[in-house]
Formats: C-alpha cells, sequence, structure tokens
C-alpha cells in the first residue's frame, strides 16, 4: 500500500486513503469537523521536550533526526500504523510549513520498518517452503522403504 505525508492545510483527495494526523498538537484555525481526518494518532509524534529544543531549526535537523527516531524506536504507535498502511493507503497529516518537520522523518522511518516487515515475511516464507519440501522428501523416503 501507499504511504505519503500532506500538510492538513492542503485540500484532501481520494487518493490520500485514511489520513492520520501525527502531530501532537491540533492544527491552528483548522475545524475538526472539516478536517476529514480518519484517526489522531498525536503519541507518535515528538516529545515535548523534542518539539521545543528543535523549533525547526534546520541547524538541528541532524540532531532531531537522530533523536526523534531513537524515539519512534521505543514507540508503539509506530506499530499501528506500519500495520494500518498494509491494509489501505496512509496518508501521514501534519501542519508544519517547515520542510525540516517530524512527517519526513516519521515517514522514512516508516518506509524502512516496512521494507524490514517484508523481507521477515520473504525469508519465513522460504523458511516454510523449505521445511514442507523437507517433509515432503521424508514421506517419499518413507514410501520407498516400505515398498522395497
Amino acid at each position: 500500500m501507499l504511504l505519503g505525508i500532506k500538510r492538513i492545510y492542503e485540500k484532501s483527495s481520494i487518493t490520500d486513503g485514511r489520513r492520520i494526523l501525527i502531530d501532537r498538537l491540533w492544527p491552528r484555525g483548522v475545524r475538526r469537523s472539516t478536517a476529514n481526518i480518519d484517526s489522531w494518532i498525536r503519541d507518535v509524534a515528538p516529545s515535548k521536550e523534542l518539539r521545543t529544543w528543535f523549533l525547526h531549526d534546520p541547524n538541528r535537523w541532524t540532531q532531531f533526526e537522530k533523536k526523534y527516531r531513537k524515539e519512534l524506536e521505543a514507540n508503539e504507535y509506530v506499530r499501528v500504523i506500519i500495520n494500518k498502511s498494509k491494509k489501505d493507503d496512509i496518508t501521514l497529516v501534519y501542519s508544519s510549513k517547515e520542510k525540516h518537520n517530524n512527517a519526513v522523518v516519521l515517514l522514512r522511518f516508516l518506509k524502512e520498518k516496512l521494507k524490514e516487515d517484508h523481507k521477515q515475511e520473504l525469508r519465513l516464507l522460504k523458511e516454510k517452503e523449505r521445511l514442507k519440501k523437507q517433509r515432503q522428501n521424508q514421506r517419499n523416503l518413507k514410501l520407498n522403504v516400505n515398498y522395497s
């Protein structure tokens, strides 16, 4: 499924899929009744301390990204978004007008996790096929022994 980001102030479209607001605070000037948001997962946003430290300062971007990714590693709501994105198209909605924001980091992080999950699923499928062939070979050997 598709995974993307969009400012809440941009017009929603049918290609957005499920729209998830990922900011800790509700965006200014946006009515809840007209926001076209399916879920608000505020706990996936950066902590208050990290948000106030960063203040969208481009000089702090690299450090912010590292610190936020560390927070995301321990965040249980990341798995909620990953599971939703396996079923539906997801648009992560944010309010910042800056290009350096949490949505950019979260999107990259989620795509990496989805890729890891996909690789893990492929490994499990290959192992399952290997075991299936092994059992089939064992059955064939037993049949051969019984007919001899």
